[in-house]
This record gives C-alpha cells, structure tokens and sequence, in this order.
C-alpha cells in the first residue's frame, strides 16, 4: 500500500470512529447535524488529493480524534451506552 492510501485509510479511521461513537450516543445527544456534517466529510475525503497531505496533517487529526475521544471517556465510564464496538478493532 502506497503512503497516499495509508493517508487516506487513516484519515477514513478518525473519521468513522467520530462516526460511530455519534451513532453510540446519538439517542441521548441527538444532533443530526452533527452527524450529518461528519458524513459529508467522508465522502470529501475520497476526492482528496493525498499527495498534499503530510504525516505531520494525519498526526494533528489524529490527535484532535484522540482528545474528542476522552472528552467522552466519562461518558461510556459511566455504562450508560455500552460498547460502541462489540469487539477490539485495532
């Protein structure tokens, strides 16, 4: 795999796990704009021109999804949402 598709793959990552902890807690913070806005940007992300992407870029969106992430740590602690995975991913 050449390092625009592991761009690309990783980009995809952050944004699909935003994605799918949205839809674990959508039912108690429904903001479908929210959703929907992150939905769009999936699909943007297909047309991107990965060859001006640096791997400082992924590092900064990946540590952005990192620290949104454990703003909702206290969240899923409290057991009130379950898993959002029903398994380990990576």
């Amino acid at each position: 795999m050449d390092l625009e598709n592991k761009y690309r793959l990783r980009v995809e990552n952050c944004i699909g796990t935003i994605i799918d902890v949205h839809k674990a807690i959508g039912n108690a913070y429904e903001n479908q704009d929210f959703l929907v806005q992150f939905e769009a940007l999936k699909q943007t992300i297909k047309g991107l021109d990965m060859g001006l992407v640096h791997e400082g870029d992924i590092y900064m969106l990946e540590h952005a999804t990192n620290v949104l992430l454990g703003q909702f740590k206290p969240i899923f602690e409290t057991e009130d949402f379950g898993q959002v995975y029903e398994e380990q991913k990576n």
